[in-house]
């Protein structure tokens, strides 16, 4: 298989039913996260773009599976994040429900799990990261807005994510938009699981 690079990127379809999924001919990544996490920044970092992922001030504007093929050989799958309060509840549940069976059906070559770097995990993380382990879907953590901390903030989030016993295991990423070499470090990852494992 090719590397993936993340040259170019196309919108292929927005899903919120399983008829509405495309074929899984292309190995998957999903990216889940928290509303406001910064999903669409990232993803827009990857492919040195700046509307590919539409980015937004206001949590909770992506309410649908957004898919991408990534370099004609990946597909990359933008969830809607989860905790927004002013999101109904209804559609919370449907929301919940609908991405779990997603999750457990489409054969995921990796989860990239973003957390706000200057942020606590929340009960909703914990729950999420809890079922990613029991269903053994491989799982990359990624810290977002690194760009934000000073340095001595940088090593406190760090040893933030060494205490928290939930996160054993899924050593993190420190990622910042500002960084290239962040992206390459996070290519090269992405490459390892998706084609290695």
């Amino acid at each position: 298989m090719k590397k993936i690079e993340f040259h170019s990127a196309r919108f292929l379809t927005s899903a919120l039913k399983i008829d509405e999924l495309p074929q899984p001919t292309l190995p998957e990544i999903a990216i889940v996260g928290r509303s406001n996490v910064g999903k669409s920044s990232l993803i827009n970092h990857l492919l040195h773009a700046k509307k590919v992922a539409k980015v937004s001030a206001t949590p909770g504007k992506t309410q649908r599976l957004n898919y991408f093929v990534i370099d004609a050989a990946l597909l990359l799958v933008d969830l809607p994040g989860y905790g927004y309060a002013k999101t109904s509840k209804t559609l919370q549940e449907k929301w919940g429900v609908w991405i779990d069976k997603y999750l457990k059906k489409r054969g995921l070559k990796l989860i990239l799990f973003l957390l706000d770097s200057r942020r606590k995990l929340t009960e909703e993380d914990r729950q999420f990261l809890q079922w990613a382990f029991y269903e053994k879907i491989p799982l990359l953590l990624i810290l977002t807005k690194g760009d934000k901390l000073s340095q001595k903030e940088r090593q406190a989030a760090f040893t933030r994510i060494e205490n928290e016993k939930s996160l054993s295991g899924f050593p993190p990423l420190l990622y910042s938009i500002k960084e290239g070499r962040c992206r390459q470090a996070l290519i090269q990852k992405i490459n390892q699981v998706v084609w290695d494992s």
